[in-house]
């Protein structure tokens, strides 16, 4: 009866788990479409959700960054789902044994936390390259040597020594959480942030494609979800990520030689 009871409540917890981060995901998304929807008419309402496209203020550069923090939960949410519900497992034992253990949203919190970091990044490159008139009024490169180069550092960043030990830590929660298990409410912050560090520095070379074919391009933005979703949790995931890697500095060096 004892191991129908756990088994029950194993269930109940990863329920809730999934579905709260489903709920986070799907929210995410939502406003991500709203965004593109915008952008892809040329309505009023973007006025109100999207920065003007002349000289940006602090209010255009704060509108840029929401955007990119709530598209980053969107496409990053899914593919740490494996670690966050691994915390919540370890956590549950933990709290069977009456050992300390903290509030997952905790983890999730240190991890969304990098992410907004990087978002700060995002945005100020967004904002150097519209003031030197290197991205559309719809946020695509207007210039191919951009876009190639940024398809040739993604590419050749795939199969670099710091991608492999960044998407290691990635594919491998349980080894992650064992590894860098840290007590109280501060250590699973400082898990997030540091799990979130393994993240961003497997990751942050697909985001920057995101200026290739436009940041507000709904299919770009799933497509490029979905493969790290892929490379974190398919058996070969990191020669998946190799052979991407492989095309896409086919591609760069097919765009840069259209540009010379």
């Amino acid at each position: 009866m004892s191991n129908e009871v756990a088994e029950t409540i194993l269930r109940r917890d990863r329920a809730i788990v999934l579905s709260g981060l489903a709920v986070i995901a799907a929210l995410a998304w939502v406003y991500t479409s709203y965004l593109a929807h915008d952008m892809h008419n040329m309505d009023m309402g973007m006025e109100m959700a999207m920065p003007r496209m002349q000289v940006w203020g602090v209010v255009d550069f704060a509108l840029v960054f929401v955007m990119w923090a709530v598209m980053m939960v969107a496409m990053m949410t899914p593919s740490a789902a494996p670690m966050i519900l691994t915390f919540a497992n370890v956590n549950r034992g933990r709290r069977k044994q009456s050992l300390p253990y903290a509030p997952t949203g905790v983890f999730l919190l240190g991890y969304l936390v990098v992410w907004a970091g990087f978002s700060v990044l995002a945005a100020t490159a967004q904002w150097g390259l519209h003031s030197a008139s290197l991205i559309s009024p719809t946020m695509v490169s207007t210039s191919p040597i951009l876009g190639g180069v940024l398809l040739l550092a993604a590419g050749i960043y795939q199969w670099t020594p710091l991608k492999y030990a960044c998407l290691r830590q990635c594919r491998s929660p349980l080894g992650f959480i064992l590894n860098e298990w840290r007590e109280g409410e501060w250590g699973a912050f400082l898990m997030g942030l540091k799990h979130g560090g393994y993240c961003t520095g497997c990751c942050w070379s697909l985001m920057a494609l995101l200026f290739v074919a436009g940041v507000m391009n709904l299919l770009w933005v799933a497509a490029i979800a979905g493969f790290v979703l892929l490379e974190k949790v398919l058996p070969a995931g990191h020669w998946v990520g190799r052979v991407a890697g492989v095309m896409l500095v086919g591609w760069g060096a097919w765009v840069l030689a259209g540009a010379l």
